[in-house]
């Protein structure tokens, strides 16, 4: 028998492990970083938990800290049901102040492009500097270069695809636009019933532009030292990253 139509609360989450939930190629990195920093760790923009869970896993002390209440709480339920203990924390990332110190803070998957421009990273530095242990480590991931397709690029990626109760729900990237502050990505989300009814809605993504030279900068500015930068190399679904590294 097919499955029900899911919640809005269920299709939130569903979207955000389809389009972001897979992606594992920065987790070796970031299971490195814990290690090194020996101390309990927290994951700044944590969503539904691709990373948080990961590091738990490997028996680190993990707090996740969200804006968004939903994702948190599938956050929750798949650490219960793992039996890993992982502490949420509903709050923005701009703007956050935990009584914990760490020693090493993450801020994954471009989350620090997110923040709407200047005045949001430096919220973000500020009170990733003011939680962290002397000593402790702050990390942030920064998307290569975003541009639109061209004439070497002409084709989207395929689309991201998942079958559930005979549903199929596919989210494709349809433009990227870049401009002078950031770019834009596109995406047209596809729901189709077992019955073969279809639904579609479209989801825009704004990253703000940023290079290592300015994160650093700024995380001069924030009271934070240079600790070096590393890098996680593209997929064939995912441009690669660059890490830039502040010591409190």
């Amino acid at each position: 028998m097919s499955g029900e139509a899911q919640t809005a609360e269920e299709l939130h989450v569903l979207w955000h492990d389809l389009e972001c939930g897979r992606y594992a190629q920065d987790l070796p990195l970031w299971r490195e970083l814990a290690t090194e920093a020996g101390g309990p760790i927290l994951d700044l923009g944590a969503g539904s938990g691709r990373v948080a869970l990961d590091l738990a896993r490997a028996g680190h002390e993990v707090v996740a800290l969200d804006v968004d209440a939903c994702l948190l709480a599938a956050l929750d339920e798949r650490a219960a049901a793992a039996e890993l203990a992982v502490e949420t924390v509903q709050a923005d990332a701009r703007d956050f102040a935990l009584e914990r110190r760490f020693a090493l803070v993450l801020a994954p998957m471009q989350t620090i492009q997110l923040l709407g421009g200047p005045d949001g990273r430096a919220g973000l530095l500020r009170s990733a500097a003011a939680c962290l242990r002397p000593g402790g480590l702050l990390a942030c991931a920064l998307a290569d270069a975003l541009e639109g397709f061209d004439a070497e690029h002409t084709e989207p990626p395929l689309p991201d695809v998942l079958e559930r109760d005979g549903w199929v729900y596919a989210s494709h990237p349809v433009a990227v636009r870049p401009d002078a502050d950031g770019a834009t990505i596109e995406r047209i989300r596809q729901t189709v019933s077992p019955d073969g009814a279809r639904t579609a809605e479209g989801d825009v993504v704004r990253l703000d532009r940023l290079d290592g030279d300015t994160l650093e900068a700024e995380g001069i500015a924030a009271g934070l030292q240079l600790a070096g930068r590393r890098f996680v190399e593209m997929t064939d679904e995912h441009v690669g990253s660059e890490v830039v590294l502040l010591r409190a």
